[in-house]
């Protein structure tokens, strides 16, 4: 999508006096580029600027790469669908008013290690966000269809498990403060993704209906329309006697940056972004989404209990180094039971979602074939089950979660 009418160099103007609090400000040159190809992003219209100004009458010239995220405000369709979540003001409350302070609560484990990316601006009557373009200092995304190894997932869980200790602690401190961010994608506000999950559902039920192996399956999952989004409602719900975290809500490959070796080309740094659907919840929903859209198969289906005990590990060790107390912090058995009972959303990601997210033919993904049920969008659904990546986890997962009754209505 294009980049909206009033994102201009007067604009632009304006934002950086206020950054700068300059009294005087040239503008030498700006270039304003979409910043992903199409079926990459779904969360908002991302543009990359580069900007060359002078500031304060000085001969300097100031070199500044910036990514603009701005809300879908020329498409009533999505503008429609997504008005429920509230999205975009959320988000720009939370990196306003929540990352800084959870920022500050790491440093004082002498934690300096940046999380996410640095906002130079935001704006809610507009809804734009503007933050720092990390891709100058390296840091780039993963294909997101071949997904993460090993060491992109130990990067992912050991800030994944700070950020999450540090909300619980910041909740803590602030009496409750951070339980208004309550509209996950399954909340009791609306349904509005009933469509997208439930007509995704329906095309893996038509697929698996075609062979007699997995007709079984087929039924199971016909039969789970009509309770899905109850189940997911149920599933997304905080538990009181578990230590519950502001889940990012969306962590899958296209919302990490990594920043690799330049030599190994290991990879060596992340970054967390896009909060638009960060939700007060179990933890444990924030690592069934990354596990089973975001890792190589071989990993997920070999090592996935032991990413989940490295990831308790991080997560109870900062808990009890900033001296939470609220709850009490879980053993591993009671941490591997919170693990089970909210595994619905592992089967969720996995089925429902991740054949979207590793679609390979991205030219012909939108919102419009996302959540519409005409003929078209129907085809796309089809289509995405075709996916022989689609099928290899839909033959390794089928057994397993239909042995932990993830397929049954009653759940």
């Amino acid at each position: 999508m294009d980049a909206p009418q009033w994102l201009t160099e007067q604009y632009l103007r304006e934002v950086l006096y206020r950054y700068h609090d300059a009294k005087t400000l040239n503008i030498l040159k700006l270039s304003i580029n979409p910043a992903l190809a199409k079926g990459e992003n779904f969360g908002g219209n991302l543009n990359k600027v580069n900007i060359h100004y002078q500031l304060n009458n000085s001969e300097e010239v100031v070199i500044q790469n910036f990514i603009i995220k701005t809300a879908y405000e020329n498409d009533e369709f999505i503008v429609e669908k997504l008005k429920p979540y509230d999205i975009f003001n959320r988000e720009i409350s939370i990196y306003e008013e929540v990352l800084p302070k959870l920022k500050l609560i790491l440093k004082e484990l002498n934690d300096d290690d940046e999380i996410f990316i640095k906002v130079i601006f935001s704006d809610y009557k507009r809804q734009i966000l503007i933050f720092e373009d990390v891709s100058v200092k390296g840091y780039t995304m993963a294909s997101r269809v071949e997904r993460l190894g090993r060491d992109h997932v130990k990067l992912v869980l050991k800030k994944l498990a700070r950020l999450h200790a540090a909300s619980a602690v910041l909740n803590e401190r602030e009496n409750r403060s951070l339980e208004i961010y309550d509209r996950g994608f399954f909340n009791r506000y609306t349904d509005t993704y009933k469509t997208y999950f439930v007509s995704n559902l329906m095309a893996c039920a038509r697929f698996l209906n075609h062979s007699p192996k997995y007709a079984k399956y087929a039924e199971k999952l016909f039969a789970l329309k009509s309770n899905y989004m109850n189940i997911g409602l149920k599933c997304f719900s905080p538990c009181e006697n578990h230590v519950n975290v502001l889940a990012h809500g969306d962590v899958w490959t296209n919302n990490l940056m990594f920043r690799y070796d330049s030599v190994t080309r290991e990879p060596i740094d992340v970054l967390i972004i896009d909060f638009q659907y960060a939700f007060w919840g179990s933890p444990t929903l924030d690592l069934h989404h990354f596990f089973n859209t975001s890792l190589k198969e071989t990993l997920h289906l070999n090592q996935l209990d032991e990413h989940f005990r490295d990831y308790y590990n991080l997560f109870t060790e900062t808990l009890l180094k900033l001296k939470y107390s609220s709850k009490s912090i879980p053993s591993l058995r009671t941490f591997c039971l919170e693990v089970e009972q909210k595994r619905f959303f592992a089967f969720h990601s996995a089925f429902v979602i991740q054949p979207v997210m590793i679609n390979e033919d991205a030219n012909d993904v939108d919102f419009k074939l996302i959540w519409g049920e005409d003929e078209h969008a129907i085809n796309f659904k089809n289509n995405l089950y075709k996916n022989e990546k689609v099928q290899n986890i839909l033959r390794n997962l089928l057994p397993v979660f239909d042995n932990k009754g993830l397929l049954e209505v009653d759940q």
